[in-house]
């Protein structure tokens, strides 16, 4: 499955993927460190699970109810955001919590510090009828204006010109996160999911491993991760590798690593249709426990009710019927391990989404964001 495959009709293609020519001037990018790695961001696919939740009444829906985690995003952020589309489209936040406490720890490969971290962010925007998606990629390392803005807890938070976009999550956890997206993009995130390290594994585990082609040989150190070219169905630690994984393909940046978590979306969302979870109500309700248990959300996605009625309205949506886009970048002539946003580029693509249109394949043409050849198919 790859990033690169061809969108449906009626949605322009883009490639999806990373990469710089300049580089071969010599400019090779920095290693990042075991606590900067990535994870990638199924909460999506995890809301698709949730919605087998009702198998089970009374303790059952109890349970996967008190697992779910939330954010009272609207009552923190107040009325200073823009409106919301009145064209019968969603834009769904899903942000990847790589944190540093319990069994995270080991996984992420570093102190118990307590910390969380968002490497990865997505914008999943659901066209008109819920029948097909665009998915915007945002990538950390992407140089932004912070606002002002105030967490969950009534903290507020300064203002900040030219710091990374994921300092926002870091500064003031999700709610500073959608703050900044919607400042950055000027749309309305009508919805927040997030996902950590430790369910994102066990979620593939339990799904019986995803599937995969890659044609090259991927072998990186620090994700832990060894894969010859060819097909693989990945368990959920080498699954959480592929996708954290940048230093084993192309220039080791984290454009290159989002090429890879596109293209593992698509696989996951595949399998997900693929392994038959209705015919097992043992199934149902662990992929369902596991799937509460690992998303954050806004809170009027707080309960199984509202996730299953959220989620019901995505189970039509297949791979073929997802666009997967990075923002329009270019690297900082500063620093090469930084971009910048393509503002004109990157207009393009806010603008299509505000007004439920597929992006133009020209939003993404000739940018950082568009250049490297994938890895996974």
């Amino acid at each position: 499955m790859s990033a690169e495959s061809t969108p449906e009709p009626g949605i322009p293609g883009e490639t999806g993927n990373e990469g710089r020519r300049d580089r071969a001037k010599g400019r090779r990018r920095k290693p990042r460190s075991e606590h900067r790695k990535a994870l990638i961001l199924m909460a999506w696919t995890a809301a698709g699970i949730v919605v087998l939740g009702g198998t089970g009444a009374g303790y059952l829906y109890f349970k996967l109810n008190g697992n779910i985690k939330s954010v009272d995003i609207n009552g923190a952020l107040g009325t200073d955001r823009p409106a919301k589309a009145d064209n019968g489209s969603e834009n769904i936040l899903v942000l990847g919590s790589d944190s540093r406490s319990g069994s995270n720890k080991k996984l992420g490969g570093g102190a118990d510090d307590g910390s969380a971290r968002s490497d990865t962010a997505m914008i999943v925007h659901l066209y008109k009828g819920h029948k097909r998606a665009s998915v915007v990629s945002m990538p950390r390392d992407t140089l932004i204006d912070r606002p002002e803005c105030t967490d969950s807890k009534g903290d507020k938070h300064d203002a900040a010109s030219g710091v990374m976009f994921n300092s926002a999550y870091s500064t003031g956890g999700a709610t500073c996160a959608v703050k900044t997206v919607e400042s950055l993009t000027g749309l309305r995130m009508d919805h927040y999911l997030e996902v950590d390290f430790s369910g994102f594994q066990k979620l593939i585990d339990e799904l019986g491993g995803v599937p995969v082609t890659t044609t090259k040989n991927i072998d990186d150190k620090q994700s832990h991760l060894d894969l010859k070219a060819g097909t693989h169905t990945l368990d959920g630690k080498q699954a959480l590798g592929l996708v954290r994984t940048r230093h084993g393909v192309g220039d080791g940046s984290d454009l290159g690593r989002i090429q890879l978590q596109q293209a593992f979306i698509k696989a996951l969302v595949d399998q997900v249709k693929h392994v038959g979870i209705f015919t097992s109500p043992k199934k149902l309700y662990d992929l369902a426990d596991t799937a509460t248990s690992t998303v954050t959300t806004d809170s009027d996605l707080g309960s199984v009710n509202s996730l299953m009625s959220f989620a019901n309205g995505l189970k039509g949506i297949g791979s073929g019927d997802m666009h997967m886009v990075t923002m329009p970048v270019r690297y900082d002539p500063a620093d090469p391990n930084r971009v910048i946003v393509e503002k004109a580029k990157a207009r393009e693509v806010w603008d299509a989404l505000k007004n439920d249109r597929p992006i133009p394949a020209s939003a993404t043409k000739d940018t950082a964001s568009g250049n490297a050849k994938g890895v996974v198919e």
